[in-house]
Formats: C-alpha cells, sequence, structure tokens
C-alpha cells in the first residue's frame, strides 16, 4: 500500500516512516506561517489557510496559535470560527460543516494507538475520520476522538470528551459525552440558564 493511503485506510500501521516524515514537515512549514501572522494580516492568513487545508469554504476564521499534524486532511465549509489553540490531530480527513464555532484549546483528533503495549512501543498508530455538522459548537477544552460523527445543530459542552457518535439537534456534555436533552423551543426563548432573549432581537 502506499505510504500516504496507510493513513487513510483506518487500519494500523506504523508512523515512523521516514518518507510519511518529510511530506508532514512540508505541511508543517506552512502552518508556521500561518501562526507568525499579525492580527492586520487577514488576508495573508487566508491565503495560508487555502494552502494548508484541503479545502476552505467562505468567510472562515481561526485565531491563532493553531497546531495542526498536517493540515493538509481538514476540510472547512463556510462560515467556520475557531478560537485560539485549536489542535486537529488530522493524520485523516476532518470534516468541518458550515457555521461551525469551536472554542478555545479543542483538540480534534483522529488518530489513536493500540492499547497492546508491544505494538505502542513500535510507534503503531491508526486513523479514523471525524466529521462535524453544520450549526455545531463545540465548547471550550472539549476532545473528539477517531471516527466521531456530530450531527447538524448539536452543542457540546465545555470540557467534554466525544468518544462516540453526537446525534443532531442535541446538547450533549461530560466526560464521556452524553445527550442531555434536545435543542427546541426553549433555546429560541432564553440564550443562558433562565436569561430571556429579547423580544425584538432577530429585528436588528
Amino acid at each position: 500500500m502506499d505510504k500516504k493511503a496507510m493513513l487513510h485506510s483506518q487500519q494500523v500501521y506504523f508512523c515512523d516512516d521516514e518518507e510519511l516524515a518529510a511530506m508532514q514537515t512540508e505541511c508543517l512549514e506552512t502552518l508556521y506561517d500561518y501562526n507568525q501572522t499579525r492580527l492586520s494580516e487577514g488576508e495573508k492568513r487566508v491565503e495560508i489557510m487555502h494552502r494548508l487545508f484541503a479545502s476552505v469554504g467562505k468567510n472562515c476564521y481561526i485565531e491563532p496559535p493553531l497546531r495542526a499534524n498536517w493540515g493538509c486532511h481538514t476540510h472547512l465549509g463556510d462560515n467556520v470560527y475557531a478560537n485560539f489553540n485549536l489542535t486537529l490531530v488530522d493524520d485523516t480527513h476532518i470534516y468541518i460543516g458550515d457555521h461551525v464555532m469551536i472554542g478555545p484549546n479543542v483538540t480534534i483528533a483522529t488518530a489513536g494507538h493500540p492499547i497492546d503495549p508491544d505494538l505502542r512501543r513500535d510507534v503503531a498508530q491508526f486513523n479514523i475520520p471525524i466529521h462535524v455538522g453544520n450549526n455545531v459548537w463545540i465548547g471550550a477544552n472539549s476532545v473528539v476522538l477517531p471516527g466521531v460523527t456530530i450531527g447538524e445543530n448539536s452543542v457540546i459542552g465545555a470540557g467534554s470528551v466525544v468518544t462516540k457518535d453526537i446525534p443532531a439537534n442535541v446538547v450533549a456534555v461530560g466526560n464521556p459525552c452524553r445527550v442531555l436533552r434536545e435543542v427546541g423551543q426553549h433555546d429560541k426563548e432564553y440564550y443562558f440558564k433562565d436569561r430571556k432573549l429579547e423580544q425584538n432581537i432577530f429585528n436588528g
């Protein structure tokens, strides 16, 4: 199997490969450039994002510093916002939908290692894609683990560890992350706990 294809096979492989390391270094050089940009260099950031990521939609903004294993395996939809210290362990594909918000210090990790210590000693690894649906909000300090799909419109509470798929239109929290409730009419009336939205908020 081709070295690069191993990354996307979802099978165990050994990641101490010089050819893979050389390809990864090229991506990480681009990531370094992104993290050295100034706040005033918005156009430069967009240009680097298009070089770094597999695809970038309209009006995406990622606050540096950004960390990524590759960058070139991450796909961004339109209007994606990520706060500082986003970590993308994108040894295989990460798909992030439209209008996704990501809080500070979030890790999205496609890569894992076998439990068996002999395999880990030999740097065995596997990678499984992650899918984040449209209109998802991932709260600060959350971790999304290999193979997870988060359904559209869902909210992942701060500090969650997402080990399994989360359905659409729910609030899910915890370690491991579990569904707390559905998103519904209550959320059109209240924005935080017992704090009620002004009736004319959508009318400007």
